[in-house]
């Protein structure tokens, strides 16, 4: 699609370098994973003591992947992007020797891990987002290979295969617009807005053992979760699965609709900073002992369901929000049932990652006359 360079000029680029506001970490080839998730066995790369605050870049994995010739430069140089708009760090994951098999691995490039000193199995970990800022303005949204909400349908097979929308970056509202070229060999034709909400699709902790997961499903360890209201001000909670929890985070977003029907959403690389707290014994004092993960921000409860079956992720859901209102406010499964059918709602995170995903959100507001 059309470039627009001089809206783009607002957004500086963010190159890896040193952060000067304490604990930082970037994502250079020696502090990623491509494809696979942290686990266990994997060195840490920062350690933190529960409370503190770290910043983490994330890249994109757009431009760097093999079906889009693993060259960033000469990719993004079609659309229009100078070279000196092109991250360093793009450029160094791509010419690594990292292990990588495109159709064996996930897509994502995962910054990590970071230590949390003291993180048992049993404990909760809180990841507070406190900000996310673009490090450059532009981003692809990809729909191939088949996948998405309407695979072997769009993109249309053998004629629009595999299928790059570029999209920019722009000021407007706090947060930014995004942009799409309706045509982009006439630019006269005008083109599409729609607000930027910046957040990371993926945020978790390494599982036991020596094995990395795959990036693409989520699971109880979080990972690839694209819940679009885990943005500035929310807070994930995830189980502790191993020693010191070893966080992660990647697959960054300026903005997602929920479902992701295309199979990515306005994927684009930011700068993360995260407070990291531990809520000792918090996984073992709910429902199961090994919860699902949740979130919440200043307005609403996030219960989070999953399943390869969109039908059962539902189910997971609400069990969810089962748990939420009955462990935290005390309020009887058969009353908290009857709430969320009336007040509650309940959306498709996304269905393009295997294991599906529904969120729901309960306000907050409705609570303030019941005592947790």
């Amino acid at each position: 699609m059309t470039a627009l360079p001089s809206d783009r000029a607002s957004f500086p680029v963010l190159q890896p370098g040193a952060h000067t506001d304490g604990a930082y970490l970037n994502s250079l080839p020696e502090n990623v994973f491509w494809g696979r998730l942290p686990c266990q066995d994997d060195t840490p790369r920062a350690a933190v003591n529960p409370g503190e605050v770290i910043t983490v870049d994330t890249l994109s994995h757009e431009g760097v992947l093999e079906d889009q010739g693993r060259e960033p430069e000469e990719f993004f140089g079609r659309f229009g992007i100078d070279r000196a708009e092109v991250l360093d760090d793009a450029r160094a994951v791509a010419a690594s020797g990292l292990a990588h098999d495109f159709w064996d691995d996930g897509p994502h490039v995962v910054t990590g891990p970071v230590a949390v000193r003291g993180a048992r199995p049993g404990d909760l970990l809180a990841i507070t987002v406190l900000a996310l800022t673009p490090r450059v303005g532009y981003g692809m949204v990809s729909a191939r290979h088949g996948f998405g909400a309407l695979p072997g349908e769009m993109p249309v097979p053998g004629v629009t295969d595999p299928v790059t929308t570029f999209a920019t970056a722009v000021p407007g509202h706090r947060a930014g617009t995004g942009v799409m070229a309706v045509d982009r060999d006439n630019p006269d034709r005008g083109r599409i807005t729609f607000p930027l909400s910046p957040f990371l699709g993926v945020m978790g902790v390494a599982t036991p053992g020596s094995q990395r997961l795959h990036s693409v499903p989520p699971g109880r360890h979080g990972g690839n979760i694209d819940v679009n209201l885990l943005g500035v001000g929310s807070t994930f909670y995830l189980p502790v699965q191993v020693p010191d929890a070893l966080a992660y985070f990647g697959d960054p977003h300026f903005a997602q609709g929920d479902g992701e029907v295309a199979l990515t959403a306005f994927e684009a690389s930011l700068r993360a900073t995260v407070r990291l707290d531990l809520i000792p014994g918090g996984a073992t004092r709910r429902p199961g002992g090994t919860p699902r993960p949740f979130a919440e921000t200043d307005d609403l409860l996030i219960p989070i369901g999953m399943d390869e079956d969109l039908d059962e992720a539902m189910k997971d859901a609400v069990r969810c929000a089962l748990d939420l209102l009955a462990t935290d406010y005390g309020i009887e499964r058969h009353l908290a049932m009857a709430y969320l059918s009336a007040a509650g709602d309940f959306s498709v995170s996304q269905v393009v990652d295997a294991t599906k995903g529904v969120h729901g959100k309960i306000r907050k507001a409705d609570l303030r006359e019941v005592r947790r």
